[in-house]
């Protein structure tokens, strides 16, 4: 197997039992540093990286984000889960054919989601949605990479927080070929509950971005797999937000005194290998 292929089968393999944490770096640095703390697997995050280029969520191009995609991938030896947002179009041949250009950046896996932008229908028709996933999984097989393939199911933070729906919905894309599971804005344990009984043995894929819960409590649950999608990324940004508006506010500098110590960070970028 060349390196992606082993990759995509260690990613694999820890989807089979326990439950891992994996955290979402926003760029090259962040996701070293994760690597570096011991995490098994990292996945991409739309949100963070659209703000490190000065956007907004969903403000990439699927180019863009390919090369992205390639960077993250080649900077550690940890696998890459992509937050490939709606797979960057709506119908399903083109779904595919982005899919398809995913699996030559050697990331392991990616998730599709099932929201529109649109808000005043913010989910994909259930049809289409379902179809969608399936083109995505055809296209992952003919890919011959073993890519996983999570299929997200966003109502939860559209505004259509309907727990029945939402795994109706995860059901179909299980039968269409989806690996993982994923229902991100659910907040509390029962809600969880109901999705990791209703999708067995499905694994699932949970959210935490706030302390709602701990890794022990949704590894009791059966929970898979626990992401945090930007919260790194707003952690960052919020400690770098109150100390610059001390500066500009009090032209006080206290908050620095919070930050790493140079030498420190200088030591977790050294050259590898």
């Amino acid at each position: 197997m060349n390196p992606s292929n082993d990759s995509c089968a260690v990613f694999r393999h820890l989807h089979e039992s326990g439950c891992f944490v994996m955290p979402n770096p926003w760029d090259v640095g962040s996701a070293r540093v994760l690597e570096q703390l011991g995490f098994p697997a990292l996945a991409t995050t739309s949100a963070g990286l659209a703000w490190s280029l000065g956007r907004k969520d969903n403000g990439v191009s699927r180019n863009e984000t390919i090369a992205h995609l390639r960077s993250i991938a080649a900077a550690v030896d940890v696998p890459i889960n992509a937050d490939f947002e709606s797979g960057f179009a709506t119908k399903p041949s083109d779904i595919a054919r982005n899919v398809k250009i995913a699996t030559t950046t050697g990331i392991a896996g990616l998730s599709i989601e099932d929201s529109t932008k649109d808000e005043s229908a913010p989910l994909f028709e259930f049809a289409l949605a379902v179809e969608r996933i399936s083109a995505a999984r055809r296209a992952i097989d003919e890919s011959g990479t073993g890519m996983l393939l999570t299929a997200r199911s966003e109502g939860f933070i559209v505004g259509r927080p309907d727990l029945a729906e939402t795994i109706r919905r995860l059901n179909a894309y299980a039968e269409a070929g989806a690996d993982c599971l994923y229902a991100p804005g659910l907040s509390t344990t029962q809600d969880v509950a109901a999705v990791v009984n209703a999708v067995a043995p499905k694994p699932v894929n949970v959210l935490v971005s706030s302390d709602f819960t701990t890794v022990a409590e949704l590894a009791n649950m059966g929970v898979r797999r626990i992401s945090v999608g930007g919260a790194l990324a707003r952690a960052a940004w919020g400690s770098f937000l109150y100390a610059a508006s001390e500066i500009a506010e009090h032209g006080t500098f206290a908050r620095l005194a919070a930050g790493i110590p140079f030498p420190v960070l200088n030591r977790r970028f050294t050259p590898r290998g």
